[in-house]
């Protein structure tokens, strides 16, 4: 076979934050494949078509993006941040998986990008510093209880946090419930990181105390940090700077 998929992260918001690779990808590609904001990413150029699709048709974009590889294009599927971090990478494998014998060999290829947790904690300093994990909040592919189950086992064992989807229009109590239950299980001041359109124009960090964090602070465009019982906040002019320590007491 003659054609190619690479999927690839085009970073946070930041041009200045894409890859080499991944620049050197879209250079070659006849076809990108992705959401709509995402692929609006990408500047037209003679003999690139666009393929744009809304945020719930992952499989279909997937399937989509291997049939034309398998037909000889040289396919780009993009995500923001990193392709492998809730984003594009996981479904395109699960139509492979799932799809015709021809289509697991092909060339595919995973570009990683600087999702938006890593791009998030630089600005605020080192919050994910120590032992992290990372919990997307939306129930469009799992149940609460699923999350309710994983947030309270990671404040359980003391884990710095990083939140995607926090809150959106269609779901706003979510966050509220998550909320709720840090604060229970924590019972203390940790600071909480909220940043919004982190690398763009837009970007506006803010760190509260765990006690007044509220969900109005979030959105879809927003990741939020939650620090550790050990994460630390040097006070300064302007944003503090928060970071949780490489060693913790035995």
């Amino acid at each position: 076979m003659s054609g190619w998929l690479v999927i690839a992260g085009l970073g946070p918001g930041s041009e200045t934050l894409v890859t080499p690779e991944v620049t050197a990808a879209l250079a070659e590609a006849t076809d990108v494949v992705g959401y709509i904001p995402y692929v609006a990413r990408v500047a037209p150029r003679e003999g690139l078509t666009l393929h744009a699709s809304d945020n719930r048709v992952e499989l279909d974009r997937a399937r989509h993006a291997l049939q034309m590889a398998a037909a000889g294009r040289r396919v780009v599927v993009v995500s923001s941040g990193d392709p492998g971090v809730f984003a594009m990478a996981a479904a395109v494998f699960e139509a492979v998986e799932s799809g015709p014998a021809d289509w697991r060999e092909l060339d595919i290829r995973v570009l990683p990008g600087i999702t938006a947790m890593l791009a998030a904690a630089a600005r605020a300093g080192a919050p994910l510093g120590h032992d992290f994990c990372a919990i997307n909040l939306s129930d469009n592919l799992k149940p609460w209880a699923l999350i309710e189950k994983r947030l309270r086992l990671a404040a359980e064992a003391d884990f710095a946090m990083a939140f995607y989807n926090p809150r959106s229009k269609a779901r706003p109590e979510g966050f509220a419930r998550a909320l709720g239950m840090l604060r229970d299980v924590c019972g203390d001041d940790r600071p909480v990181i909220f940043a919004r359109a982190v690398s763009t124009p837009e970007q506006a960090i803010r760190v509260v105390p765990l006690t007044e964090a509220t969900p109005d602070m979030a959105d879809m465009r927003t990741v939020v940090l939650v620090g550790s019982s050990l994460t630390r906040i040097i006070a300064r002019n302007g944003v503090p700077i928060v970071y949780t320590p490489r060693s913790a007491p035995e």
